[in-house]
C-alpha cells in the first residue's frame, strides 16, 4: 500500500463525480462541490427515462457547469443498433461544440464511430462493458479509451493492480444503488419485462420479491426462504464512505456517485457529505479521518433501500449486503436536513469568485477587468466613462470600491478587487455601476466561450464498415439452394458431455446427428483439465469440431487457473474458443504467440460469444481488428434487427444466431 506521505503528491485532485439526471441536479451536484457531472441526452444514455431529453437543456447544463470549472461528462453506454450508429456523429457534434468534456460509451461500434468523428474527444469506458483487468484495459487504452469505469465487483487489490500495470485513469462508483449483477451482463430485466438494461431501459426486476426453492430426495419442492424476507435479488446501496483512504490510496482517479433517477436533494445531499469527507482526508490525511455517524444517518434519510453496504471493495460477497425486508410502507424523512439542502443547493444561486483590477486616471477612460485566479490571464476587460476632476468632494477609494463590488443576484462575487485611483476625482454613480454590469456580462461571454473554442470538421461521409474482406475464414457452408445452418451443441457440465458421447455411439442417431451439427463446445470447469485432451480427440474421431467455452467473468482465479494449465490447454488441441469478454481474449492471444514462437503449429479459432455484444457493423468491425474470427449476434436483438447487423459484413465474416432450448 502506498504510504500516505507519496499519496499526497500524487492524488491531490481525486475528482468526485455527480450524477445528473435534470438540470436542477447538476446545478445542486455542482453548488454542492462536484468537481464533474454526468448526464444523459436526448439519446442513448443508459437512464432512458432521465429528465435531461432536450439539447438545450444539456447545453444550458455544461454552460452552468464551465462557469465553475466542472466538467461535463455525456452519457452514450448503452447498444447501439445499426441505423443508430448512422445518425451519432451528427448527435454528439452540437455538445461536442459546446465544450463537452467527454462521452462515457458501452458499445465498441459506438467507440469506432467516435473516435473517427471527433478524434480529440476525451472516451470513457462505462461500467456496462465490465471491465475487470489489465488485459483489456491495455486493449481499450489503444483502441483511445482514456478513462474506464470499472465493474463494481473488484477487490482494492484488483483496481489497484489495474492502475499499476495500465496508468490508465480509473472511475469507481462510491455511493448509490449496487446491482445484483454484473453491469452489461444482466439480461434479466430483458427476457423477463422485454425492457432491456443495455438500451437504458432497465425495469429493475431484481427488486421485485421472490422465494427460494430447492427438490429434495423425495422429489418434492420445498421453500426455503421466509416470508419476512423477500427481496432475495435485492442489493443494499453501496456507501463506501467508511473506506475512503483505501479507496484513494488504491489509485482511484474519480469517485462516482450513483442516482441519475434520484431527485435534486438526493444529488445535493451526497455530493456535500462526499466532498466533505473527500477534502478531510486531503487535508488530514488516514489519522485524520474519521466519519460521523450523524453523516451516515443523513445519506440514509435521502434514499434507503433497506440498509447500506461497504459493496465487493473489501470482501468477495456476503449475505449482508442484501436487502432481504420489505422497505417500509413509511419512510421517516429529515424534513429540515431536506430544506436546507433544497434553499442551499438546489434554488440557492452560487456565487463564482472572481479578481477584479479598476483603474481610474484623470482624462482617461475607467478601465475594469477581471481574472479567474489572482495572478491569471486576464477573463474580461472593458472601458468605461472618463473621471473628472471634482469640483467640491472628491470620490473616496472606499466608495468607489463599494459601487463595483456591488454584484447583487448576478451570480458572480469578487474574492479579490484592487483599486487604483487618482486623487480628488469624481465620477456619476451611473457610470460605476454601469462599467460593472458591462464587466460581468463580459466576463459571462468569456467564460461561454472559453468553453466553446472548439468546432468539429465535416462530419466523414457514410461508408462501408468493412473495406475489403475478412482474410483466412472459411466460407460458409453453401449447398445447392443456398445456405445450410448447423448447429453448435454446448455441453456445461459433466453429465451433459457423457450423454451426448453415449447419444453418438447410437447407430440410429450418427448419421443425422452429424449431418446436423458441426461443432461441440464444452464450459471450461465441466470437466477435469486432464480431462480436456481425450475428450477433443474423442469427439473430433466422430468428425465433429471441438471448442472451449471460456469463463462468463475472467478476473484474477481465473488467470491463476489457466495460468496453472497452460500446458493442458495447449496439449488438449481445441479447434476453437468461445470468449465471452476481452480479458480471455487478450490472455488467450498472449499465450498464443508466445508458443508460436517457440513452434506451436495449431491456430485455433477465437469466437466471440453473445456476450462481447456485436450490435452493429462497427462493433463487428472493431471485434474483428481484435482477432475474432466469428460472433454470436446478442440474444437481445429482434429478428428485424439481425439482418442489418449481420449484413454489414460480408459473408466470409461468419456471424452465429445463439438459440436456446
Amino acid at each position: 500500500m502506498k504510504k500516505e506521505a507519496d499519496f499526497g503528491k500524487g492524488r491531490k485532485k481525486a475528482e468526485l463525480l455527480a450524477p445528473a439526471g435534470s438540470y436542477e441536479s447538476l446545478v445542486a451536484a455542482v453548488n454542492a462541490g462536484a468537481d464533474a457531472v454526468y448526464m444523459g441526452g436526448a439519446m442513448f444514455g443508459a437512464r432512458a427515462y432521465a429528465e435531461t431529453s432536450r439539447e438545450d437543456v444539456v447545453q444550458k447544463g455544461i454552460d452552468y457547469a464551465h462557469r465553475f470549472g466542472v466538467k461535463v461528462y455525456l452519457t452514450v453506454n448503452t447498444l447501439l443498433k445499426e441505423t443508430e450508429t448512422a445518425i451519432l456523429p451528427a448527435y454528439i457534434r452540437p455538445y461536442y461544440e459546446g465544450g463537452l468534456d467527454a462521452v462515457i460509451v458501452q458499445d465498441l461500434g459506438v467507440l469506432q464511430s467516435l473516435r473517427e468523428a471527433f478524434p480529440d474527444l476525451a472516451l470513457h469506458m462505462s461500467t456496462q462493458a465490465n471491465v475487470t483487468g489489465p488485459e483489456s484495459v491495455s486493449r481499450l487504452q489503444r483502441m483511445g479509451i482514456s478513462r474506464v469505469v470499472l465493474a463494481r465487483e473488484l477487490s482494492l487489490g484488483e483496481i489497484r493492480s489495474i492502475i499499476d500495470e495500465t496508468g490508465i485513469q480509473v472511475e469507481c462508483f462510491v455511493h448509490g444503488a449496487l446491482c445484483y449483477a454484473y453491469s452489461g451482463q444482466c439480461l434479466m430485466s430483458s427476457l423477463i419485462g422485454g425492457r432491456s438494461a443495455n438500451r437504458g431501459q432497465c425495469a429493475q426486476t431484481c427488486r421485485l420479491p421472490y422465494r427460494l426453492e430447492r427438490e429434495n430426495k423425495e422429489g418434492k419442492r420445498e421453500i426455503l426462504s421466509r416470508r419476512e424476507e423477500p427481496h432475495l435479488l435485492s442489493c443494499k446501496d453501496l456507501c463506501s464512505l467508511d473506506i475512503l483512504p483505501d479507496i484513494l490510496e488504491a489509485g482511484v482517479h474519480s469517485l462516482k456517485i450513483e442516482g441519475r433517477m434520484k431527485s435534486p436533494v438526493y444529488t445535493a445531499g451526497a455530493v456535500s457529505i462526499w466532498r466533505q469527507y473527500l477534502d478531510q482526508f486531503l487535508e488530514s490525511g488516514r489519522r485524520g479521518y474519521r466519519v460521523d455517524p450523524e453523516d451516515r444517518r443523513r445519506l440514509l434519510s435521502l434514499f434507503d433501500r433497506g440498509g447500506q453496504t461497504s459493496g465487493y471493495y473489501d470482501r468477495h460477497n456476503g449475505a449482508d449486503m442484501i436487502a432481504l425486508r420489505p422497505k417500509p410502507d413509511f419512510r421517516r424523512v429529515d424534513e429540515k436536513y431536506h430544506a436546507y439542502l433544497e434553499k442551499t443547493y438546489v434554488k440557492g444561486i452560487k456565487p463564482l469568485s472572481l479578481f477584479g483590477e479598476a483603474i481610474l486616471r484623470e482624462g482617461e477612460p475607467m478601465v475594469f477587468q477581471v481574472r479567474k485566479t489572482p495572478h491569471g490571464e486576464i477573463l474580461a476587460a472593458v472601458k468605461g466613462a472618463v473621471p473628472q476632476r471634482a469640483l467640491s468632494r472628491a470620490m473616496t477609494e472606499e466608495e468607489v470600491l463599494g459601487r463595483l463590488q456591488k454584484t447583487g443576484g448576478s451570480g458572480y462575487s469578487f474574492a479579490g478587487l484592487e483599486l487604483r485611483m487618482d486623487k480628488g476625482l469624481f465620477v456619476p454613480v451611473k457610470d460605476l455601476n454601469g462599467i460593472r454590469r458591462e464587466l460581468l456580462r463580459a466576463a459571462e461571454e468569456a467564460l461561454l466561450m472559453e468553453g466553446r473554442k472548439r468546432r468539429s470538421s465535416p462530419l466523414p461521409p457514410a461508408k462501408p464498415v468493412f473495406s475489403k474482406p475478412a482474410e483466412g475464414l472459411p466460407d460458409p457452408e453453401e449447398r445447392e439452394g443456398g445456405f445450410v445452418p448447423r448447429f453448435h451443441v454446448l455441453c456445461e457440465t459433466k453429465k451433459q458431455l457423457d450423454a451426448l458421447l453415449s447419444f453418438l455411439e447410437e447407430p440410429f442417431s450418427r448419421g443425422r446427428v452429424k449431418e446436423a451439427i458441426r461443432e461441440v463446445g464444452m464450459e471450461s470447469d465441466a470437466v477435469s483439465p486432464f480431462q480436456w485432451k481425450d475428450l477433443v480427440e474423442s469427439l473430433r474421431d466422430k468428425g465433429f469440431l471441438v471448442n472451449l467455452y471460456m469463463p462468463h467473468i475472467f478476473r484474477r482465479e481465473a488467470r491463476e487457473f489457466f495460468g496453472c494449465h497452460r500446458k493442458d490447454l495447449l496439449q488438449a488441441g481445441f479447434d476453437g474458443f468461445i470468449l465471452r469478454n476481452m480479458e480471455s481474449l487478450v490472455f488467450l492471444q498472449d499465450i498464443l504467440e508466445k508458443e508460436k514462437a517457440r513452434g506451436y503449429r495449431k491456430s485455433p479459432a477465437l469466437i466471440a460469444d453473445y456476450t462481447m455484444y456485436a450490435y452493429n457493423g462497427g462493433a463487428l468491425f472493431a471485434l474483428r481488428g481484435m482477432g475474432i474470427s466469428r460472433c454470436t449476434l446478442p440474444l437481445e436483438l429482434h429478428g428485424r434487427d439481425l439482418s442489418p447487423a449481420s449484413s454489414a459484413a460480408p459473408s466470409p465474416w461468419q456471424s452465429a444466431l445463439a438459440l436456446s432450448a
